[in-house]
């Protein structure tokens, strides 16, 4: 699989600014700056790598972990979250999890959920209700870790993996885009996707990428050669041109074998 670099993430500050907008649609950004509002995005660096010994807490039980300890080494999808923001990040995790469910992978098991609280003021009982009620009952909520931390380790994610959010002092709220990443078991940053536009197909194709050929299905293979992902939108697209080239060549490869299958037939023919 191609490692991300700079052409992937293109337009990931695009599909940022649109998920922006609807992040601001509330007086969050009453107290920010023009330039404050610039620098919000979700743009991963060339090669972005997620520090997998960050320490953080479990809002479970209050245990201690790392984030490479909360992946497992799976493909995750990592979902930085104001556990106290009620506008945006409700309906990204609903809609995450709605996906994640449909996607027919296994929770725990094929991939990991990871929550990552960059509100210090959220706690465990606040981030406990949050994603239990916009997951709901089932395995993906079972599954899911809710992690907490303290600004230094938060940052240290963020920055790596180029999402950059603001608060504002005068709506004591944050600025934030509306984005996601799926991660390598290895925390290098295979995707930047937008939980407002995410859908099973998509998520799933991007959890199968990042699973470097350990996940999925030659179903699974035979669809990303047809599709693509497109940086401007988040989303992966039918890739026309290949989809012609493999129709091209399985109708070759039908025309062959019909010529081989009339040849093997009429040889005894024509030997009697």
């Amino acid at each position: 699989m191609r490692r991300p670099g700079r052409r992937p993430f293109r337009g990931a500050r695009r599909l940022a600014a649109a998920a922006l907008l609807t992040a601001l649609a509330h007086p969050a950004a009453a107290g920010l700056t023009p330039k404050d509002l610039a620098g919000v995005a979700l743009a991963p660096p060339p090669d972005a790598r997620a520090p997998l010994d960050a320490a953080f807490t479990r809002a479970a039980d209050g245990r201690g972990t790392s984030l490479g300890e909360a992946m497992g080494g799976r493909p995750t999808l990592l979902m930085p979250l104001d556990y106290a923001c009620r506008n945006v990040c409700d309906p990204m995790l609903a809609v995450a999890g709605t996906a994640l469910a449909a996607t027919g992978l296994q929770p725990g098991t094929d991939y990991r959920l990871v929550t990552l609280g960059f509100n210090p003021r959220a706690d465990a009982g606040q981030a406990r209700a949050m994603v239990a009620e916009q997951l709901g009952t089932g395995p993906v909520l079972d599954q899911a870790v809710v992690l907490l931390g303290s600004p230094a380790p938060v940052a240290a994610v963020t920055r790596a993996v180029g999402y950059a959010y603001a608060y504002d002092r005068d709506t004591e709220s944050y600025a934030h885009p509306a984005g996601a990443l799926v991660l390598s078991g290895d925390g290098r940053v295979a995707r930047a996707l937008s939980p407002l536009a995410m859908t099973a197909r998509d998520l799933r194709l991007a959890l199968v990428e990042a699973g470097e050929g350990r996940l999925g299905g030659l179903a699974d293979r035979l669809v990303l050669l047809c599709y693509g992902y497109d940086p401007q939108t988040g989303v992966y697209t039918p890739l026309i041109r290949r989809i012609l080239t493999m129709f091209g060549l399985a109708t070759v490869l039908a025309i062959a074998g019909l010529v081989w299958w009339l040849q093997r037939r009429s040889g005894p023919a024509r030997s009697a």
